[in-house]
């Protein structure tokens, strides 16, 4: 269950004091302000009249889109023409009351809007305001455009995974957005932490969130033989190992796991021979140890080969589909999914990755039809009928 039970009702989440206001498009920030919202914020999707383009995206029922209900499941939706002095007056009124506000434009768009954290945070300074960029607020390449492809390419995450492929010189395509998901999630690590800040001294801050500097975080081992020659393996220490049906991933990470590999294996020799016994060794010898495990693996089943390989503790799985990993009986034991309904109907979204005893972590059973909460929102900042008609660009 998502949250421990208090005094015999469902937890609240812990976020639920929260007003957000979200400026944020496509991936990055649309991740970081949902799980704002799977924690109990109240989440105020501003959006153009035109919408979001992730509402654009397939897969599409009825027009609604499962991949943008999936990034703004819980989100209120107000649809403002920010061509329109009057959206830029009413989100200014919004700004007054907002605990938060998160935003992905370039550098320099919000601030030729008069909505950048100097303008609003004499008039909020609790305001917490966050700002998700390619490359960073300030610095020389501030002002290029960028999406996660371009930071994977920049990053050298791109050439870091290709040196892993044998024989190969083309970086990989690109279809999932890492740099998106990953510098969501930082930015809501970091608005989380500047809340707890306020907490003590009363007063928010700028949140300046950089793509680039996210993405480099992974290359933890690169980034070090960057400086420091390390000669590389004949073959990369994790990767696919066949079997008679199919491929596996065998993990070897410590001197305890190369042993259980050895134990399951049969191949008990490994432990003395001197190309294997010690770790330096081994590593330069990596390559022989593949071959001669997949002289064993491929005799076997992939279930036969991660039967034995389980038994001795050595961490290891077949290669599957997402289809396959959401059918999981892990993931159903631990209710990672939540189904969301829109006007296309229902579809299943991945709660946020971890659990707290006493909050509730879950997505929303609702994503929002577009300028859905627009009048409501307005209305309770004290905007009359005259304000939302020019805020929204119905009437010049």
């Amino acid at each position: 269950m998502n949250g421990q039970p208090v005094g015999g009702q469902p937890a609240t989440g812990a976020l639920s004091d929260l007003q957000v206001l979200d400026f944020t498009t496509t991936i990055a920030g649309p991740h970081c302000t949902r799980m704002l919202a799977d924690l109990g914020a109240e989440v105020i999707k501003i959006e153009a009249p035109d919408g979001d383009m992730m509402r654009s995206r397939m897969p599409l029922r009825s027009g609604a889109s499962t991949s943008f209900g999936q990034l703004n499941a819980g989100k209120k939706s107000v649809v403002l023409d920010m061509k329109q002095l009057a959206a830029v007056a009413a989100v200014r009124r919004l700004a007054e009351r907002a605990d938060v506000v998160v935003e992905n434009f370039r550098p320099g768009v919000m601030q030729r809007l008069g909505l950048d954290y100097a303008t609003l945070s004499p008039a909020n300074p609790k305001l917490v305001y966050c700002a998700i960029s390619g490359y960073g607020q300030t610095g020389p390449s501030s002002q290029l455009p960028a999406y996660a492809p371009v930071i994977h390419a920049t990053s050298g995450f791109d050439l870091a995974h290709l040196s892993y492929q044998q024989d190969r010189e083309r970086p990989d395509n690109c279809g999932i957005y890492i740099a998106d998901v990953l510098s969501g999630t930082y930015a809501f690590g970091a608005i989380v932490t500047a809340l707890r800040q306020r907490d003590a001294t009363g007063l928010g801050q700028l949140v300046d969130v950089s793509m680039l500097e996210c993405m480099l975080t992974l290359t933890l081992t690169e980034m070090q033989t960057a400086q420091f020659a390390v000669p590389p393996p004949a073959r990369a220490l994790f990767g696919p190992v066949a079997t008679a049906d199919g491929f596996i991933n065998v993990s070897v990470a410590s001197e305890r796991t190369f042993q259980g590999l050895a134990r399951a294996a049969g191949r008990l020799d490994w432990l003395s021979d001197p190309r294997f016994a010690a770790y330096a060794d081994r590593r330069a010898n990596w390559g022989v140890v593949m071959d001669e495990l997949e002289a064993w693996s491929t005799k076997l089943s992939t279930a036969e080969c991660l039967a034995l390989l389980d038994r001795n503790l050595v961490p290891a799985a077949a290669y599957r589909t997402v289809r396959e990993a959401m059918r999981d009986p892990q993931l159903l034991h631990r209710d990672a999914f939540a189904e969301v309904r829109d006007a296309g109907g229902e579809f299943l979204v991945l709660n946020p990755p971890f659990r707290l005893s006493g909050s509730a972590v879950r997505a929303r059973a609702w994503a929002a039809a577009l300028g859905e909460h627009t009048d409501e929102v307005l209305r309770g900042a004290g905007c009359a009928d005259q304000e939302i008609a020019a805020a929204t660009g119905s009437r010049d």
